[in-house]
């Protein structure tokens, strides 16, 4: 089911909190701002402190700010809770909204993928009812922010044609993720192992499925040259890797190639 404006808001599933009290569910007549982010992420960042601001600006009408940072990047959930948390004493010390921490996966799965959201900062508002008035960037919570508190927002045409057309454009992106997703589990699955034969097929089955998929382009010419170390068939892939970059004029594919070629990991 999508998740979107009028829907229930999800649970907090939340493996730990590191800042602020635990929220175990969301209180009526309260507006929650319920923001996926990442220390990684430079924009999420760049956005704590108005957030800050809208905590401090609106705490008074019952807006209450939670942070989940579902995508923290350590080899280890403990590796990452850690870090995260030194992190927000260095940068953040006089935080003032609740910071949530979860590396099982719930979180997305309860909150980004039912809603087609795929990008971090991503926030959710939720209403006084607990139920959604808002999917989408934290640069939009100052117009969106009053018009939920006075109770104009979703009933606006505003809030419904931009939530129709935020589905419209997530609908193919996450059929395309499912498509991806088992490729993916396999592929990772046989790098752990380093069990390249394995990996080489669930990324040639990839390719086969989306020949311009990026990742499965770069992770093809990579494990060919750099991972089994095969010239005589990575060459010419890498070759034609550059050359599609090229006739592209990608940015993105370019970076990639070069990459490939001068800092493999």
């Amino acid at each position: 089911m999508v998740l979107q404006i009028e829907s229930p808001a999800p649970s907090i599933q939340a493996e730990t909190w590191l800042r602020g009290e635990p929220l175990t569910s969301f209180e009526p007549g309260k507006v929650y701002i319920v923001e996926f982010w990442a220390t990684w992420c430079g924009s999420c960042v760049d956005g704590m402190p108005h957030l800050m601001q809208l905590q401090e600006k609106y705490r008074e009408s019952g807006v209450e700010i939670v942070g989940v940072a579902a995508s923290e990047r350590a080899p280890t959930a403990d590796e990452a809770r850690s870090t995260l948390d030194a992190w927000l004493t260095e940068k953040f010390p006089n935080l003032n909204y609740r910071i949530a921490f979860d590396s099982t996966g719930e979180m997305d799965k309860l909150w980004m993928e039912p809603s087609f959201s795929f990008w971090i900062p991503t926030s959710f508002v939720v209403d006084r009812d607990g139920c959604i008035a808002f999917i989408g960037e934290p640069t939009e919570l100052d117009e969106v922010l009053p018009k939920v508190l006075n109770g104009s927002w979703r009933t606006s045409d505003q809030a419904k044609s931009a939530d129709a057309e935020r589905i419209a454009e997530g609908e193919p992106i996450a059929r395309e993720q499912a498509l991806k997703k088992p490729i993916k589990d396999r592929y990772r699955a046989a790098v752990e192992k380093k069990d390249w034969k394995t990996a080489l097929s669930a990324i040639e089955e990839g390719i086969a499925l989306m020949p311009d998929n990026l990742g499965f382009r770069r992770s093809h010419v990579n494990l060919l040259l750099h991972k089994m170390k095969d010239m005589q068939v990575g060459l010419p892939v890498m070759r034609q890797f550059v050359r599609d970059a090229i006739n592209r004029n990608s940015e993105n594919w370019m970076v990639a190639a070069l990459d490939e070629l001068f800092f493999p990991n």
